[in-house]
């Protein structure tokens, strides 16, 4: 499977509901918990765009962006490709 890493911040529902999918697509993931490292905010902002909001996804080397997308793409049939290491047409 693909690297797939997420940023997340505790409390957020979006993050959880991201978290959550790619769990049950048995889709391992690093996650970026800025409570545990305050760094990772920026390191985020700097990967996705400054004023993004959690979570931020990363899927190999692109960028999906939050829950809402993610979402979009596994309704689209595209999530599963990218899983796998293709690229989603």
């Amino acid at each position: 499977m693909t690297a797939i890493e997420i940023y997340t911040r505790p409390g957020c529902g979006y993050c959880s509901a991201a978290k959550s999918l790619l769990s049950r697509k048995k889709a391992t993931f690093t996650e970026f918990d800025i409570a545990k490292n305050p760094t990772w905010r920026q390191e985020m902002y700097d990967r996705a765009g400054a004023g993004s909001t959690f979570p931020q996804i990363f899927i190999g080397t692109t960028h999906v962006g939050g829950c809402d997308e993610l979402y979009a793409l596994d309704r689209e049939g595209k999530l599963d490709v990218m899983l796998n290491g293709q690229k989603a047409s």
